[in-house]
C-alpha cells in the first residue's frame, strides 16, 4: 500500500512541476475548431439566429497516475450589427492536488472586409481560481521538497485578445487569451520554488473544401507559442458527409496522432469524440487521450435553427 502511495506522490510531483515550471503550456485540445470560442476572444459566427454553447472534456494521459483533466463551457451570441459576445469557463486538474479554473466574458467588435470577409477584434477579462493540495502526500526523500511544503489558494486577474478574419468558408485567427503572467509560488530562503504561467499565443486556422453537394474536406491547423517551450502544432484533416457525420484525423507534432469523428444529432445538437495516441516517450505510460464535446444551437427569439451547418 505504501509503494502505491509513494508512486502515485512522485507521479503527481512529476505533472505538478511540470505545470509550475517556467515553460508552462496551457490545455491542449485536438477538436479545437469546434472550441475556439475559448481560445479567441475575437471568435465570431456573424449570426444572430442562434446562441451557440459548447462543452468540452478531455482526459489527457488516460490510466496514468494523476493524468490531467480539463473542462471547457463556452456561450457565445452576437450582440448587434457588428458586437458579439460570450462567456467561458476552463477547469484543470492534476490528480487531487492541482486545480485552476478561469473564469472569462468576451466582446468582438467585427468589421466588414470586402462582400464576404469580415475581421474581428476582441478582448476578454476575468480571473484564474489555482489552489494546490498537498495533504497525505508520501515523499521518497525523507526532507520533502520546500516548494510543496505548503497548501496554495489564490484568484487572479487575467486578461486575453485576440484577431479573427472570416467568411463562411475559412477562419485565420492570432489571439493570446491570457496575458498577465502570474506567479504562483515565490522565493524562500535562497531556494527558487516559483512558477509562472507564460504568455501563450495561438495561431489557427480553417478551410471548407466542397467535393459534390454532400460531402465536405476541411483542414485546420493549431500553432500555440510559449516562451521557453517548444512550438506546438497540429495538424488536422476532416471529412464532413451530408452535413451530418464527420471523420478526420490528426497530427501533433512530436506529440501525437489522432482520430476525429463527430454527429449532428438534431438541428441544435452535435456531439463529437477524439482519441490520441501518444507517439513520445509518454506513450509508455498512459493508453492515449481522450476527448468529447457537445455542441448546441440555441434559437433565438423564434427566429429558428443555423440555416446551414455549423463548419467551426
Amino acid at each position: 500500500m505504501i509503494n502505491k502511495i509513494t508512486t502515485y506522490s512522485i507521479t503527481v510531483l512529476i505533472l505538478v512541476l511540470g505545470l509550475l515550471s517556467h515553460a508552462q503550456q496551457d490545455p491542449q485540445y485536438t477538436q479545437y475548431m469546434y472550441n475556439m470560442s475559448v481560445l479567441n476572444p475575437a471568435y465570431a459566427t456573424d449570426d444572430d439566429s442562434v446562441m451557440n454553447l459548447g462543452l468540452l472534456y478531455r482526459s489527457q494521459w488516460a490510466r496514468s497516475i494523476g493524468g490531467p483533466t480539463t473542462g471547457t463551457f463556452f456561450a457565445h451570441s452576437v450582440i448587434t450589427d457588428r458586437l458579439e459576445g460570450g462567456i467561458s469557463f476552463i477547469h484543470d486538474e492534476i490528480g487531487d492536488v492541482v486545480k485552476q479554473t478561469n473564469a472569462y466574458a468576451d466582446i468582438a467588435y467585427v468589421l466588414p472586409i470586402g462582400q464576404k470577409n469580415k475581421l474581428s477584434f476582441g478582448v476578454k477579462a476575468g480571473a484564474t481560481f489555482f489552489s494546490t493540495n498537498f495533504d497525505g502526500f508520501v515523499y521518497s526523500d525523507p526532507l520533502p521538497d520546500s516548494a510543496f511544503e505548503e497548501n496554495i489558494n489564490q484568484t487572479l486577474p487575467n486578461i486575453g485578445a485576440g484577431l479573427f478574419f472570416f467568411s463562411d468558408r475559412y477562419y485565420l485567427g492570432l489571439s493570446a487569451p491570457n496575458l498577465l503572467e502570474t506567479e504562483y509560488l515565490q522565493e524562500d530562503s535562497g531556494v527558487v520554488t516559483q512558477g509562472v504561467d507564460k504568455v501563450h499565443v495561438f495561431f489557427t486556422g480553417g478551410y471548407v473544401l466542397n467535393f459534390g453537394e454532400n460531402y465536405k474536406f476541411k483542414p485546420a491547423f493549431m500553432a500555440k507559442h510559449v516562451d521557453g517551450a517548444k512550438l506546438s502544432l497540429d495538424l488536422t484533416a476532416n471529412v464532413l458527409i451530408h452535413n451530418k457525420v464527420e471523420f478526420g484525423v490528426g497530427y501533433r507534432l512530436d506529440d501525437s496522432i489522432s482520430g476525429i469523428m463527430n454527429f449532428s444529432m438534431s438541428d441544435a445538437m452535435r456531439i463529437g469524440y477524439a482519441y490520441d495516441h501518444t507517439l513520445s516517450n509518454l506513450g509508455r505510460f498512459n493508453s492515449g487521450s481522450h476527448e468529447i464535446f457537445l455542441l448546441f444551437n440555441i434559437g433565438k427569439l423564434r427566429k429558428g435553427f443555423d440555416k446551414s451547418p455549423r463548419f467551426f
